[in-house]
Formats: C-alpha cells, structure tokens, sequence
C-alpha cells in the first residue's frame, strides 16, 4: 500500500515538474529545455569537426607538410572517438553522467586547442587523437542524458532538433570551413570549437543537476584494452585495406587476427568482472540485438553513399566542389521533414516499429534509385532520389537510438547508448571502406575499356582519387572514360548498398513492439523496461 502511495507521489511530482507522459504530455521545464539546448551544441561540436577540418587539410599540408601522413590526421580522430565511446558511456553509468559529460568536453576543447597550436604534422595528429578521445564521449553523453531526462515516449519531440544539427553539420560544415580557412586561416577550424564549447559546458554546470552515482565495483580496465585493441584493429582494417595495403596482405590479415583474438578475449573477460565495460546482458534483449543490427547497417550504407554522392556530381555532373555542402540539401531536406514527423507521431501514438520496417525499406528504395544514376542524370533528378534517400534515414537515424535506449535498463543507459553509436560508427567504417574498394575497382575496369590497357592502366592509378577540378584539363576522351567509370563505380556502390539495406529491411519486421517508458502503459517488463518512478526521479533532480 505504501509502494503503490509512493508511486502516486512520484507520478503527482512529476506532473507538477512537468514531466508528463502518454495523452497528457506537456512541455518540458525550461531548465531542461535549456540542458537540451546546450546538448546540441555539444552534439553539433561533435559532428561539425570532421566536415569543417576536411575543407582544410590542403592548406594544413601546404603549411605543415607532411603529405604522406595525411589520412593519420582524420585515422587518429576517428580511432580515438570510436575506442572511447563505449568507455565513456560505462564511466557515465558508474559514476554520473554530468561528471563523464563535461570531462569529454573539456578533453575535446583542449585537443582542439592544440590541434590549431601544431607546428608539425606529427603534433597535428597527436592532438587529433587527444580531440578524439572527448568527442567519444560528447555523443555518448548527448543521448544518455537525453535517455535519462526525457522518456522515450516525448523524445519524438527532439528528433526534429537533432535532425537539424545533422543538416548544419552537414550541410554547413563544409561551408564554414572553407570561410574561416579562406580568412581566419586553418587554426580557426579548430579554434571556433572553444567558444561554442564554452558555451556547452557552463550552460551544462550551471543547469543540469543528475544525481550522483557511487561505483559499486572497479573499472573494467582489462576489458577496456582489449574493446580498444580490437576496435582499432577493425578501424585500421577498413581504413588500409585496398589503400594502404592489399586485402589479403600480411599486414591487413595480422590485423584481422589480432582483432579476432582481442574481441574473443574480451568476450570472456565481460562474462566475468562485476562491472563491465559492455555488459553482454544487455544483447539478450531481443529488441536491442536487433536494432544494433539496423543501426549497424544504416551507418554502413550511410556513410557509405554520402562519401560517393558529392564526388558523382562534382566528377559527373559537373558541380563545384565549393558549394559540395549544398548538393547534399535534397538529402537532409528529406531527413530533416521525415523526422520531424516520425518524432511527432511516436509521441502521440508511442509506437515506433512501423517506422524502422519503413524507413529500411524507403532507404532500399532510395539507394536503388540511386542506382539508376549514369552520366545523363541531371541534377534535379538526382536531388529527389537523395530526397527518397534521405527520407529513409529520418525514419530510421533517432528511431534506432530511442529504441535501443527503450531496450535497456536505466542503470545500462550510457553503454546502451554508447553500443548503438559504437555499432553504426563501425558500420560507417566497414561501408566506407567496402563500398570504397567496389568503387575503385569498378573506375580501374571501364578505365581500362575506355582508353585501352596501356593509358587505362596509366590513368586509373590516380582515376579514383581525381581532383574534379583538373577535369576541364584533360583531353576529352579521357574526361568521358572518367565520367563514365565514376558514374559506374557509383552504380555499383548504391546497387550494393541496397541489397545490404535489405537486410536490415528484414531485421526491422521481428522487433517487437514494446511499450516506450514515459506512455500511460510504461511499468517494469521483461523486456527491460524500467520503472517509470525511476525516470521521474531522474528528472526531477535534474530540474
């Protein structure tokens, strides 16, 4: 009777912070509308680094040199994000998230700091990992204390939001970078992050209030470096592979088996510590396996495509590389629209499953439209198949956090969402490279057809990597074969991706439609659902 007393207390508390839930949800409180805010910037910091500092690699090369450590620049930030992420959302669960959050802040503030400071290409690098190591858990941090503030069932709400900090990033981040290149000068591209950090990170200390959490056990260290071993393995794989090195070369496959054993090993250390750095608990739930699977997939042919998009119509279409921010509107239009609308509904109706089979099979669709694409595509025909495309990651790109989020415990909220980011990372790598190794072929094979084996040979060397504005340069037949062997290696590319996207298309149809906590039928279930009384305490202290 006390128990049922309490939780009438938690629920009247709740609706009196404004935290409500199901057909009488409201408004958030404006501390917490201002602790969102104040995420997305840290958010926005995290994915606008990498667009903005691509635009200035040639002048950071020009002035630093080092040519032949260039890709180390983005290879050393990459590998640091994605072997921190699931240590970062471990540290938040044991020992509070704000505490773990504004660490990671200051860790990417400082790395930026010192990535514009660098003096030599070696010392760039070095302080890329440091940025690395905090932008790890800038991501991690953003959805777990999303998970922990808002139920899932009013997330819905924010998808909008965190739709179009994906668009600026992506849209604007090349845009921006070659402004303040152009004339603030390179540093600047690591500099402006101090301010918009500082922004983040006393909005953060002085709003957000979670409760402190005392570690019952000790970190899992052992498990730590082996995750990292086997995850830089894999990084170092889909980035060398076919590059680098040759895929079956000594140096690729001894990666292979150092990651294989790192990860077999790190699997029977998890069985045994009392805290571990990925609980392997949490992949029984039968909802969260499968969504880590769509989610790995969507970032495989994600990233994947968006690599290839802007090189098809700079190299094909004839588009300035400049303004290569700009091509990809119709495709964050698409996002942007559709998850605003699939946020909307979820919130009203609590239901989500209908919008993963969906979104899977719009994603199919696009990338098969994609597909179709030959040197004789125009450009507005292209924008409304990257609409389609973009359409389907709307559905799926929030819809996946929030129902692996949903999946877990609220004391596993951090390496829930730490798993989810992890998987479609790797999944990105894994798209990037595989669906990179296909294209590149495919432009050495019909360079060959086109111009003979002799000047085919020649030039498909370098064909990949062609800077789209030396084309204007070359002799017309060559600039046709080249058109023509970009146009089909991107046919090839889009052509897999969407048989890979139809795997997830069927994971998609065994989710179950699990009841989103924070709805008027959210209670504990064997599906990990916790208490909403849990959630709402969560909340309250926050506010």
């Amino acid at each position: 009777m006390s128990q049922k007393a309490a939780s009438a207390g938690d629920r009247q508390t709740a609706i009196a912070s404004g935290v409500k839930d199901g057909a009488n949800a409201g408004k958030q409180p404006a501390s917490v509308r201002v602790v969102v805010f104040a995420l997305m910037i840290a958010m926005l910091l995290a994915m606008l680094d990498n667009m903005i500092v691509g635009t200035a690699m040639p002048t950071i090369v020009g002035e630093l040199g080092g040519m032949e450590h260039l890709s180390w620049v983005v290879t050393a930030y990459t590998l640091a994000t994605a072997a921190s992420t699931p240590i970062w959302g471990k540290l938040g669960d044991m020992y509070g998230r704000k505490g773990a959050f504004l660490t990671s802040i200051v860790l990417f503030l400082i790395g930026s700091a010192l990535s514009g400071m660098a003096q030599d290409m070696g010392q760039l690098i070095g302080f890329r990992a440091v940025q690395g190591l905090g932008a790890g858990g800038l991501m991690v941090g953003v959805m777990a204390i999303m998970g922990d503030l808002i139920p899932p069932r009013e997330r819905g709400k924010y998808q909008g939001m965190m739709a179009g900090v994906m668009a600026v990033a992506m849209v604007g981040g090349p845009l921006v970078g070659g402004t303040i290149t152009d004339h603030l000068g390179w540093r600047w591209t690591f500099y402006i992050n101090l301010p918009l950090g500082a922004v983040a990170l006393a909005m953060i200390t002085a709003v957000l209030h979670l409760p402190k959490k005392r570690a019952r056990g000790r970190v899992d260290y052992g498990g730590a470096a082996l995750l990292t071993i086997g995850i830089t393995a894999l990084v170092l794989i889909t980035t060398w592979g076919g590059t680098e090195y040759d895929w079956l070369s000594g140096q690729i496959l001894c990666l292979g088996a150092v990651g294989i054993v790192a990860l077999v090993a790190f699997v029977f250390v998890e069985r045994k510590v009392s805290e571990p750095v990925l609980p392997l608990h949490i992949f029984r739930n039968g909802n969260f396996s499968l969504i880590t699977v769509v989610g790995f997939l969507v970032g495989f042919v994600m990233f994947g495509s968006m690599t290839f998009l802007p090189l098809f119509q700079q190299s094909v279409q004839g588009a300035s590389a400049t303004n290569s921010g700009l091509l990809l509107l119709p495709l964050m239009g698409g996002l942007l629209v559709v998850s605003l609308i699939a946020g909307r509904v979820t919130t009203q109706t609590g239901k989500y499953k209908m919008f993963v089979v969906v979104g899977a099979a719009v994603l199919t669709i696009g990338l098969a439209l994609l597909s179709l694409m030959d040197v004789g595509t125009t450009r507005l025909t292209s924008s409304l198949f990257m609409f389609v495309l973009g359409a389907g990651m709307g559905f799926l790109m929030q819809t996946t956090m929030l129902v692996a989020q949903n999946s877990v415990e609220m004391k596993d909220m951090g390496v829930g969402s730490s798993s989810a980011t992890l998987f479609r990372t790797i999944g990105g790598s894994f798209g990037v490279a595989i669906l990179g190794a296909i294209f590149t072929d495919q432009v050495k094979t019909v360079m060959v057809e086109r111009l003979g084996a002799a000047a085919g040979s020649k030039m498909s060397g370098a064909g990949a990597q062609m800077d789209p504005k030396s084309l204007p340069k070359l002799p017309p037949a060559v600039k046709d074969a080249y058109a023509h062997a970009v146009a089909t290696g991107t046919h090839q590319v889009f052509l897999w991706g969407a048989a890979i996207s139809v795997v997830g298309f069927a994971a998609a149809w065994f989710l179950k439609e699990v009841p989103l906590r924070g709805g008027p039928s959210a209670k504990s279930d064997d599906n990990g659902a916790a208490p909403e009384a849990e959630r709402v305490s969560m909340a309250e202290a926050a506010v």
